[in-house]
């Protein structure tokens, strides 16, 4: 009698948790998964091109929102990438190997169309197999000012520019630029290739995107006594190329042949004494509509010039004097390997620390506004147009 009772309380139980869960699932909502949009482009959305040296082949390029300090998405990259962004930001565009096993097999270079409102890849234009892979440079993978051609610079060891047409989404032709190596673009038809000699070789291509001329500098770069950082800073078809030993020195491509400006000096001879000098993977940035040069400073030797700034100075390239010197550990900011400025009105000073956290400060003060910690994992380049 007792386990009757018993069985039948016990019924009585599960009865009323089933009929509980029951009506629990009933007012549970399926859930739905949904797909974000990028917010409109605001010009203090920045893409940070993210090479990890452990996986070489796993690269991405974040968005991040400096006004809201907020994480947007990731685009993948594939291998040793260039990256670009449109003139109308609307469209990215990746430069990049994958191979069908991973890390080999059979290489397939592409350049890769991203639509910045989804960060979804569009479209792909197929290259020949030969792309630059090393640390993204401004320039392995520019456009030309009205965004019509993408030049993507090549190594084999053998240097060229592959030229493709963005609109039609195919390849024009291949130049060869004969020892010199990647693409600083001057306005439409138009590109510049850097050579071992500290001289600058000038191509100009037609509408078909062939050549048709091509100039050779004299030298501007004194490459055996104080060689220059490739990631050359630009105002229209002005670019400021900075030192190791901490000199500036301008180059206009509009014309055939580049035009010059005259070297200044980053550091006075008691700071150069000192050992303060230039440092980093991009060591510079401008903002043009304020003249106003931000380079990343160190104290180091001979062979330090890829070493992160304690410091950050800016300098009025108007006067060619510094206006301002940020102790980055009295902002309580670690050492930074890449800088970057935004361009507008009310700009924001961008940085990147060793261990890949994105540093963002007033670009006016100097004063620090957030750190997001370990965007990626070894990011090296800021890209904000």
């Amino acid at each position: 009698m007792k386990r009757r009772r018993l069985a039948a309380s016990m019924a009585a139980v599960l009865s009323g948790v089933l009929a509980c869960q029951i009506q629990v699932h009933a007012a549970e909502k399926p859930e739905e998964l949904t797909v974000a949009k990028v917010p409109p482009y605001s010009p203090h959305q920045v893409f940070v091109p993210d090479i990890s040296f452990s996986s070489m082949t796993d690269a991405r390029v974040h968005v991040f929102d400096a006004d809201s300090n907020r994480f947007l998405g990731q685009i993948d990259a594939g291998f040793g990438p260039g990256f670009a962004i449109s003139p109308d930001h609307k469209t990215s565009y990746v430069a990049t190997t994958y191979f069908s096993r991973g890390g080999h097999g059979a290489r397939t270079d592409v350049v890769e169309l991203i639509d910045n409102s989804t960060l979804d890849v569009t479209g792909e234009i197929v290259i020949a197999p030969k792309h630059g892979q090393h640390v993204p440079s401004p320039y392995n993978t520019a456009l030309s000012d009205d965004g019509r051609l993408l030049y993507v610079a090549n190594i084999t060891p053998s240097t060229s520019v592959t030229v493709i047409d963005t609109a039609a989404k195919k390849v024009l032709g291949e130049i060869d630029t004969d020892g010199c190596v990647l693409a600083y673009p001057s306005g439409n038809d138009r590109f510049s290739a850097l050579c071992e000699s500290g001289k600058a070789l000038t191509v100009t291509v037609d509408a078909a995107g062939k050549e048709k001329s091509r100039k050779l500098s004299d030298a501007f770069i004194d490459v055996d006594n104080d060689p220059a950082f490739v990631n050359a800073v630009r105002d229209g078809s002005r670019y400021w190329f900075t030192t190791y030993l901490g000199s500036v020195r301008t180059a206009d491509f509009s014309g055939e042949a580049p035009v010059f400006g005259d070297a200044w000096p980053l550091v006075s001879a008691q700071e150069k004494k000192a050992g303060w000098r230039p440092g980093g993977l991009q060591q510079t940035a401008l903002h043009v509509k304020s003249h106003r040069l931000y380079v990343a400073m160190h104290k180091g030797v001979d062979g330090s010039h890829k070493d992160p700034a304690t410091e950050v100075w800016v300098f009025d390239t108007t006067t060619k004097k510094r206006i301002a010197r940020w102790d980055l550990a009295k902002q309580k900011v670690d050492p930074l390997i890449a800088i970057q400025v935004s361009t507008d009105d009310r700009p924001l000073f961008y940085g990147i620390t060793p261990t890949s956290d994105l540093v963002v400060m007033d670009a006016q003060t100097g004063k620090r506004k957030h750190v997001e910690k370990q965007l990626g994992s070894t990011s090296t380049l800021l890209v904000n147009p």
